[in-house]
């Protein structure tokens, strides 16, 4: 699969800052008099480092520094450009432009940067973006379709948060037959493993001699949410293809490619979420 895409140019400080090993406690305070000074997790979310949930994993985990103390107080705030602030031995900074595409991410690749067992990534495909982003949730291994890729913590937090309930849309081809009744199942909720897993809209789209097309609209995201929701009603999933987020459609973008989004599309992930 060839994929065309811009040069890739990764920030990276070479000089490996000298660390004080001493872990702060509420008790301590980072100087941050100013009114410029915001919380440490949204800024490592706007510095690229995931949503803000996962910033503040990495500030409980103890992986943050701040003026070369460990920090795991998630109230504690910064002054960009001020305060210096490290993760993983590794100086940040805020990135020089925001930067949002959409990913047809093909089936075979998972979405972590970096896999134990030595599976195909995302980020093989990525490597020519001139930015580094990160994706917007995730599709598992044997999953495909559209990815929103971004540097922009702070707008994926709220597309993943479950309170703005930003539709996601899949193409689900099932073995067996599926009946409205199973639709409506899913609409109300099916348990499988102790926990129930929902769909907001569930509709036949086609039915072949062994499978079942389906359209499936998602406001939430378990692990695995829409096979183990099938699973619970007996059938298995044979393809899942998410052909929408929000506002933005997959369209004809081909498997392994990469577009930005237009201004007009990003103004309105921002007005889904607002």
């Amino acid at each position: 699969m060839k994929v065309s895409l811009r040069p890739f140019l990764l920030y990276r400080n070479t000089k490996k800052p000298r660390i004080e090993e001493k872990t702060m406690t509420s008790d301590d305070k980072i100087p941050s008099p100013d009114s410029q000074a915001i919380r440490l997790q949204k800024y490592l979310a706007q510095c690229g480092f995931g949503s803000r949930r996962r910033c503040e994993s990495l500030i409980a985990e103890g992986r943050v520094q701040v003026n070369g103390q460990v920090v795991t107080t998630l109230g504690s705030k910064v002054i960009p450009g001020r305060d210096h602030v490290v993760v993983g031995g590794q100086r940040v900074a805020l990135p020089p432009k925001k930067v949002y595409y959409a990913f047809h991410k093909p089936r075979g690749y998972v979405t972590t940067a970096r896999d134990e067992l030595g599976r195909q990534t995302i980020y093989d495909l990525l490597r020519s973006l001139p930015t580094k982003v990160f994706p917007v949730g995730r599709l598992d291994k044997d999953s495909e379709g559209l990815l929103l890729l971004t540097n922009d913590g702070e707008l994926a937090h709220r597309l993943m948060h479950p309170r703005h309930g930003v539709e996601k849309e899949y193409r689900v081809e099932v073995r067996g037959e599926v009946t409205p009744a199973s639709c409506e199942r899913m609409c109300l909720g099916v348990e499988k493993d102790g926990i129930t897993y929902k769909a907001a809209q569930a509709k036949i789209l086609k039915r072949a001699r062994e499978t079942t097309l389906l359209r499936i609209v998602l406001t939430e995201g378990k692990k695995r949410h829409i096979r183990r929701m099938c699973e619970g009603l007996g059938y298995r999933v044979v393809r899942l293809i998410r052909v929408r987020e929000g506002p933005i459609k997959l369209g004809d973008l081909q498997p392994g490619k990469v577009r930005p989004l237009t201004p007009k599309e990003i103004e309105a992930l921002y007005a889904e979420t607002a």
